[in-house]
């Protein structure tokens, strides 16, 4: 299914690894020209000469997202590099679990934040354009109580929230805002490895959850968001896509 994506310029937070770099590389595989960020430059050097090599326009910068300056200013470079700004999917995660003042400040400044600042530079940009749309990643932990109960939880399902009130007053705009959900995924140089690793009674108790008895790929987990971002989900707005392979149990 052709997506309608091609010519469309799409930047991505964290496009560099994991879920993040799924959907920066599926989006140019659509043809869009995509602008990433990341943390580490030799990371977001690699990435955009791997998708300028899929044949479209790609741009990046290591940013310190916790930094509203920073994330308003690449957003602001990118679309002069892209020649605009049609689609923002904010990635990034402070992956912070413990409850600790810490953890609920890195949650709040980094999930939280970040999205705001990404959305908030980008509205006039997308405001000009005629497929408007905004992608935001959350998690299952969002929607439903487990081990990760507390600041990230708590900050992925605010990151629901807030997606679906942008949806509401976006939309007459013609700018759409759905979230998306992921259950565990599991990636190299993700935190699920790191996990089998060394903590191996909390790995299996996750992947016995999973009643596909495996985890998400990175790469499942893009072809929904990506979906949601695409012309061809015109009328999807104010929605959560929840991919998890059944972990969750929730009937709404």
């Amino acid at each position: 299914m052709d997506l309608g994506l091609k010519g469309c310029k799409a930047i991505v937070t964290g496009g560099t690894k994991g879920i993040g770099r799924a959907i920066a590389t599926m989006l140019a595989e659509e043809g869009a020209h995509v602008g990433v960020c990341a943390r580490n430059q030799a990371g977001v050097d690699a990435t955009v000469k791997a998708l300028k090599a899929k044949g479209v326009n790609a741009c990046g910068a290591a940013v310190d997202v916790s930094k509203g300056d920073q994330v308003t200013a690449w957003v602001n470079d990118s679309a002069k590099a892209l020649g605009g700004i049609d689609i923002v999917i904010p990635n990034v995660s402070a992956l912070a679990i413990p409850n600790t003042p810490e953890a609920w400040r890195q949650e709040f400044e980094i999930d939280m934040m970040h999205t705001y600042y990404a959305v908030t530079a980008a509205l006039p940009h997308l405001e000009k354009s005629k497929a408007g749309a905004i992608v935001v990643i959350s998690s299952i932990s969002g929607i439903e109580i487990d081990f990760a109960a507390g600041p990230y939880g708590a900050t992925k399902a605010q990151l629901i929230h807030y997606a679906k009130g942008l949806a509401c007053q976006l939309a007459p705009k013609g700018i759409r805002c759905n979230s998306v959900s992921p259950g565990n995924t599991y990636f190299e140089g993700g935190v699920w490895p790191m996990i089998e690793k060394n903590m191996p009674d909390l790995f299996k108790m996750a992947l016995d959850k999973n009643k596909t008895g495996r985890m998400a790929t990175a790469e499942e987990v893009a072809n929904g968001a990506v979906f949601l971002a695409s012309p061809r989900a015109s009328f999807i707005t104010g929605t959560n896509l929840v991919i998890d392979g059944c972990v969750t149990n929730r009937v709404a």
